[in-house]
């Protein structure tokens, strides 16, 4: 009988465990996006670092100082989101040495998801922060789209 208890109870913390399990998942699919973008953002600081060899172009020391500032916010973000996974990593320890100890874990279950859940909070709004940064940035085809002027002939604007 007290081993049926026993199995019993580690059922049950498998499946208080399953949802920060899943949680996990989420995370490092997060993370695979976010190191995605950093790489990008290292790929294109060589790329303009050797064109600024070359010539010294305003447009491009500004380039790269934008680029340096998303690439400190998307480690920071990185930073944050894999505090968050090992947090989450530490919950679900915490639910097993819990139940094996037959200790009550819960109000240190509750500060660690809480932790973790600030630290994947403040991760993802550093991450917003990059994105709005690259955005700001963004000048695709702007040089080539003609400015729209009046032409008193026909009355209308032009593009």
């Amino acid at each position: 009988m007290q081993e049926d208890t026993s199995v019993t109870a580690v059922a049950h913390v498998i499946q208080l465990a399953v949802a920060p399990v899943f949680l996990l998942s989420g995370i490092g699919a997060i993370l695979a996006v976010m190191t995605n973008r950093l790489a990008r953002i290292v790929d294109r600081g060589r790329a303009v670092k050797a064109e600024l060899r070359s010539a010294t172009d305003p447009a491009l020391v500004s380039e790269l100082s934008a680029l340096s500032r998303r690439a400190r916010l998307i480690g920071r973000s990185i930073t944050l989101c894999t505090t968050t996974a090992l947090l989450i990593c530490a919950v679900i320890v915490v639910l097993f040495v819990g139940a094996f100890l037959g200790v009550d874990t819960s109000t240190l279950v509750a500060l660690l998801f809480i932790a973790a859940m600030l630290a994947f909070f403040w991760g993802l709004t550093t991450f917003l922060r990059e994105i709005f940064l690259a955005t700001a940035y963004i000048h695709i085809g702007l040089e080539q789209v003609p400015t729209p002027t009046n032409d008193p002939a026909d009355g209308s604007a032009r593009r």
